[in-house]
């Protein structure tokens, strides 16, 4: 079966836990998240969402993937499909790695597998892509911006 994978990561000044609270804070990812733009459901591992998606040049796209790991202040993990297993699958992932600065590198990716995977063509995992990294850049002024106005 083939298997294609995106990782991106990036380094934000800001805790792990703060970055927890605002990676979960999912109502208010329309006010800042241009490549998911909706999130809905329970914040515990087996759960149902609902996630809107607009990946950059693309149209929006909603699906219900099920909350394969929600470990506070480390990882978050879904998994998805197109109608039925196997077609074509992604895992999506979140994990925070704290730094020796009191930072943390934000690390976002998503493993996609499936029998169409080969007919999808690089073209939707290339938007992916960018869109994983318009989010990343998005939550890095987040986290940076709620970080500075914390009192020392």
């Amino acid at each position: 079966m083939a298997k294609r994978s995106i990782a991106t990561e990036i380094d934000i000044a800001a805790a792990p836990d703060q970055v927890w609270r605002v990676l979960t804070d999912w109502p208010r990812y329309p006010e800042w998240n241009p490549f998911i733009v909706g999130l809905h459901g329970r914040r515990e591992t087996g759960a149902s969402l609902v996630a809107t998606i607009h990946p950059p040049g693309g149209r929006r796209l909603t699906f219900r993937p099920r909350l394969t790991a929600f470990c506070a202040a480390q990882q978050l993990r879904w998994r998805g499909q197109l109608l039925l297993p196997g077609l074509f699958d992604g895992e999506h992932y979140f994990r925070l790695e704290a730094l020796a600065d009191g930072g943390t590198r934000f690390h976002h990716g998503e493993d996609f597998s499936g029998i169409l995977l080969p007919l999808i063509g690089g073209a939707l995992l290339d938007k992916a892509r960018n869109g994983f990294l318009l989010m990343n850049q998005a939550l890095k002024r987040r986290c940076e911006a709620l970080a500075s106005q914390a009192p020392a």
